[in-house]
Formats: C-alpha cells, structure tokens, sequence
C-alpha cells in the first residue's frame, strides 16, 4: 500500500511540474493566440505613460511596450494597457494580470527574488530628488528638517526618503497617498511641503503644474533608480524577447538605423545592420520569433534616442537632456550587447 501511494503522490508531483512549467512557459504563445499584449503603466506620469487628451496613450514606457507589440505580433498598436498602482503593479505581474510591467520601476534585488520578477535591460536611468514650491525658501534637501513629504507607498522612492532623513538626523512627516495623480494634486494644494520622487517624474509633474515657474527641483539627487520592463521569473523566452527588443532600440541607435532610413539600411553591406535588421537570418529564430522583428519594432516605434527625444526630450515640455540616458559613445550608461 505504501509503494502505490508513494507511486501516486510521484505522479502527482510530476504532473504538477510540468503542468507549472507548460504554463510559466507560454507567454509568448498566450501573447500571439490573444493577439494583443497586456501592458502595465503608470497612468499619470507625463512623458513617460499617460493618455492625451484624446484618450491615447503616450510616453517612454509606452513606446516600449509597443515596440515588445510590434517584434511579437508585428503589430505596435496591438497593446492594451493598464494603469496600474505602484502598490498594484507587481502583483498584477504576478498574477498574470499583464504580460509586462512598462511602469517606471526600479531594479531592486528583493523585487528580483522574493517577488519572483525578472527585469530586462533599463531603458531610463534615473535618480531621486525633491521638488518644492520656490516660496518655501528651500535651495538644499538638507535643509528639509520636519517637512512635510508627499510620497507613493510600497516603493524604493519611500524607503530612499526615510534612509535619506534617518542618515542626516532629520525629521520627516511622511504623506502617504497610492495614486500617483491624487499624491500630486495634495502637493500642488499645499497639504505637503516637498514631493519626492524620481528626477524624471518631478519633472513631469512640475511641467504639468498650475504654475511650473512657482516650483523647483532641489539639486541634491539621493539614490540611484535604474527603471526598467519586468516580465515574471520562469519564462526564460519571454524574457528574452523583452530584453532584447529593448536591447535592439538601443542597439539600433548605436548603428544609426531609425524609423525613417531603416527601409534603406535593409541594402546595407554591413554584417551587424544585416544580421540585426534580419537580412541574415538567425536572431528570430533563437527567440522563437521571425527574423524581421526588430526591423518592425524599428519601422513603427523608432529606435531609443527617436523614442526618449520624441517624449522626454529637450524639445519637449519635460526637456530632459539625455545624461546618463545618452549612448555609451556619448558618455552615457545606454549600451547594448552584440546580435550575433
């Protein structure tokens, strides 16, 4: 009797596995029978993701996951997106709510391990200021004793603000709010004194202001914030498709192919531009995908420098200069691995 349910509960754990794996393995076959890829953003984070006044979503994240769309489905339209928290976002993922967090979120060891995600290459690098009303007479964070801060809960921004007073003898006051949208409305009403956030989204937040001249962002910049799409952990071609479509917007900048020369870099002689755009086949094929799937991504999305002048830009309202996001032979951190 002891063997058969020994047998048995052998079975059982058998097919468990392989029924977890089958289905921790189908993203990319889920993503293409559904035809449209679920996409997880902020839904108030200007330039980075956020709807016009249309009702169309736009921003950095954004473009990001329709360039996963457009290698994927051949489609950079076919996305739905979700607007979700930042205390919704990963168990969201998790769950398989969305196929990919395109949500400004930071790399953290924890979140990598404990939560079970993966993230791909960072496709904005970025770092944790304060922003405060100029009226405040404030010119240095340290000079924030006792202030009163607006920040989002369950996040590295939170954690980064306690450190930050904790090791300078200072006090704090947090304000705590979940939504991103109604945090800012409480700091631009006056309930707090300062908000902090990433450099970045200060700055979105300031260009949309009542008043933008009113307020500035303190030159003092406390942590670093490398943001980046998140896929979950067991699912190694997903990941993969993810990390190198991004990896291929930055990759495709380094070799000078954009939206509107990428037709004419299909001519070209160079090996890499051929193996990248697909006219050498192979880099498709080892993610399960065809080998045009990064000239899609580029045809109707852009390459990196396209996407960040497009919606962060120093011709835009936010006009970020690209910094540590510029190209590694520009000085910056943007640097991609070889397709071959």
């Amino acid at each position: 009797m002891k063997l058969y349910k020994l047998i048995a509960m052998a079975v059982v754990t058998l097919f468990l596995t392989t029924t977890g794996l089958a289905l921790a393995a189908g993203t990319l076959e889920t993503v293409q029978e559904r035809g449209s890829l679920k996409a997880g953003v902020n839904g108030g984070v200007y330039g980075f993701s956020m709807p016009n006044d249309k009702g169309v979503w736009e921003g950095l994240d954004v473009d990001t996951a329709r360039a996963v769309a457009a290698a994927v489905l051949g489609d950079a339209g076919k996305v739905k997106f979700t607007a979700l928290t930042a205390v919704q976002r990963l168990p969201a993922l998790q769950s398989g709510e969305i196929d990919v967090l395109c949500r400004n979120t930071t790399q953290t060891l924890t979140r990598e391990t404990k939560n079970g995600l993966n993230f791909v290459q960072v496709n904005f690098y970025d770092g944790q200021g304060f922003l405060i009303p100029k009226d405040l007479g404030v010119d240095s964070a340290m000079q924030l004793d006792g202030a009163t801060v607006c920040v989002l809960p369950g996040t590295t921004t939170e954690m980064n603000a306690a450190d930050f007073f904790k090791a300078n003898n200072m006090s704090w006051k947090p304000v705590v709010i979940e939504n991103t949208s109604e945090l800012n409305k409480a700091f631009f009403a006056g309930r707090c004194d300062v908000l902090t956030s990433d450099a970045s989204q200060l700055a979105a937040q300031r260009a949309v202001a009542p008043n933008p001249s009113d307020y500035k962002v303190l030159p003092e910049i406390i942590s670093k914030e490398p943001l980046a799409p998140v896929v979950r952990h067991g699912d190694d071609q997903w990941y993969d498709i993810v990390n190198w479509t991004v990896m291929g917007l930055i990759n495709a900048e380094e070799l000078g192919i954009n939206s509107e020369n990428v037709d004419e870099k299909l001519k070209s002689n160079d090996p890499k531009i051929k193996r990248f755009l697909g006219v050498t086949p192979g880099m498709g094929q080892a993610l399960g995908l065809d080998d045009e799937f990064m000239y899609r991504a580029i045809k109707q999305v852009g390459n990196y420098g396209e996407i960040f002048e497009r919606n962060v830009g120093p011709e835009t309202d936010l006009g970020l200069d690209r910094g540590l996001n510029a190209l590694w032979t520009e000085g910056g951190l943007m640097y991609a691995s070889p397709f071959r």
